[in-house]
């Protein structure tokens, strides 16, 4: 490749992305970990409602890109269709575009259902900024199945049933002990207990989130 070639690509890939990060590098981040069936969506919903943050789930941006038919939605359905995880730098660059995408109206952003694993998480600090909370709502585990079998009355979906449930929930505390105790660390963990009425759930969030200011 000759050097002007070269030059003209290194500009390409460097001075776009300069002015972008620093769009969320003060940014207030918050990491949201909780079971499916927890209730975190209800309360990542009344988070935006009353603070302004915004909500992003990487398994909606994953489905959104695939329905946008985009040429990187094409090659996630690819790799989804085989049953293959996504790549994380894949999934981080998502949530990062997303992020830059909605900096300059939000108050902050919740990073819904990540990390899964302590990598993940140090991998997001290195690409796109440190967590200032991790909220960990948390229910007992018979809690979460009911809730999910409720759900699974009219939800038709085919993981709502006790069997898939209890495996879910058995992966899901596997993958989030490590990292609740790498980021109790660091002191930012609150752990919200939701077996609690909706809105008494959210006086904790609340309390939690008002401790940042």
């Amino acid at each position: 490749m000759g050097q002007g070639c070269f030059s003209a690509l290194w500009r390409r890939s460097t001075h776009p992305a300069d002015p972008q990060p620093d769009k969320i590098k003060d940014a207030k981040i918050i990491f949201v970990v909780g079971g499916p069936g927890s209730g975190k969506g209800t309360q990542c919903e009344k988070v935006v409602a009353k603070y302004g943050y915004t909500h992003l789930s990487s398994g909606d941006l994953l489905r959104a890109e695939v329905a946008s038919g985009s040429e990187r939605g094409k090659q996630l359905q690819a790799i989804m269709q085989k049953g293959e995880l996504v790549p994380l730098d894949t999934v981080l660059d998502m949530i990062k575009d997303a992020m830059i995408a909605k900096a300059d109206v939000s108050k902050g952003f919740l990073i819904d259902g990540y990390p899964r694993e302590v990598k993940q998480g140090e991998e997001f600090e290195k690409k796109i900024g440190a967590p200032a909370l991790l909220l960990y709502v948390d229910a007992k585990s018979e809690t979460m199945v009911k809730r999910l079998m409720k759900r699974g009355e009219t939800s038709g979906r085919a993981d709502d049933n006790e069997e898939t449930i209890k495996k879910r929930l058995d992966l899901y505390y596997k993958a989030t002990e490590p990292v609740i105790t790498f980021y109790e660390g660091r002191g930012i963990v609150r752990k919200i207990n939701s077996e609690l009425a909706v809105d008494d759930v959210f006086a904790e969030v609340s309390k939690a989130i008002d401790g940042l200011k």
